[in-house]
């Protein structure tokens, strides 16, 4: 019917827009498949990253659970390999059309291994493997297929609480166009204790408003910390709190460092 490209991305990716300029890029480079890559911070060193068979040169997308224990520190060396998949994925329709019709009806994609339990909510439930293809993998499959460096702006996903939390923080707006725009050049790198934080509802039992991270390079949160509203956080921070029984409440004020929550609670 005329339809010859297709643009598909992640529901939770909140960047992920119809770039027309992107668009009109992918169909001037006649390219049958390209992927959207950022470059990796070390945010992102745990996923997936675009690199080259050395059979024939292809492009690939080699995801954490396909690399061996003995390789992980490679893989994570954002120095090494250098940009990671955003799953902003461009398609060119007729190409994807005569890749399945040469290859059965579906694509030879690599099988992924992930262990999971079967109760996220508990983490002594009985182990279980999750068998998953990752659609980005496609980039193998085609002859000529590319990759195109975005601004981080093309990429705002919402896959942990910290994801979450730092959504909901100013460093993010809401613009008149309905789209996610990060307000800093550089978004801050949120590590939340995933014993207090990994699920929604801990999250938000802890956070009675999102702090100010404007000026935020970094938050490690250990241990149970309650966010009260009118915290600011500012550089570098690493706030220690208490336990699920008794979070220590972190009460409206800047804050910036190392901070123990809990002894600013008794003092």
């Amino acid at each position: 019917d005329g339809v010859e490209s297709l643009f598909v991305s992640n529901s939770d990716n909140l960047g992920a827009t119809l770039d027309t300029t992107l668009l009109q890029y992918f169909a001037s480079t006649a390219a049958p498949f390209m992927m959207e890559v950022c470059e990796r911070t070390g945010a992102d060193k745990k996923g997936g990253h675009l690199c080259r068979r050395t059979a024939d040169g292809k492009l690939m997308l080699r995801e954490s659970a396909m690399c061996p224990d003995d390789d992980k520190a490679a893989f994570e060396d954002i120095s090494k390999h250098k940009f990671f998949n955003t799953n902003n994925l461009w398609v060119n329709l007729p190409a994807l059309k005569a890749a399945l019709s040469n290859s059965g009806g579906s694509l030879a994609l690599p099988l992924i291994r992930n262990k999971k339990t079967v109760n996220p909510r508990d983490s002594a439930s009985a182990p279980v493997y999750q068998l998953e293809t990752a659609m980005g993998s496609a980039i193998e499959c085609f002859d000529g297929a590319g990759a195109i460096v975005v601004p981080r702006t093309r990429f705002a996903p919402v896959k942990t609480c910290g994801d979450l939390f730092l959504l909901r923080s100013d460093v993010y707006k809401i613009m008149e166009d309905a789209t996610i725009q990060a307000v800093v050049p550089k978004v801050p790198l949120v590590k939340l204790d995933d014993k207090h934080y990994k699920l929604v509802d801990k999250m938000e039992a802890l956070v009675e408003a999102p702090p100010s991270m404007i000026e935020c390079n970094s938050l490690v949160v250990i241990g149970a910390v309650k966010f009260a509203k009118g915290v600011v956080l500012k550089g570098d921070c690493e706030l220690e709190g208490g336990d699920a029984a008794s979070p220590a409440e972190l009460k409206a004020s800047e804050y910036s460092g190392k901070v123990n929550v809990a002894s600013l609670v008794a003092a």
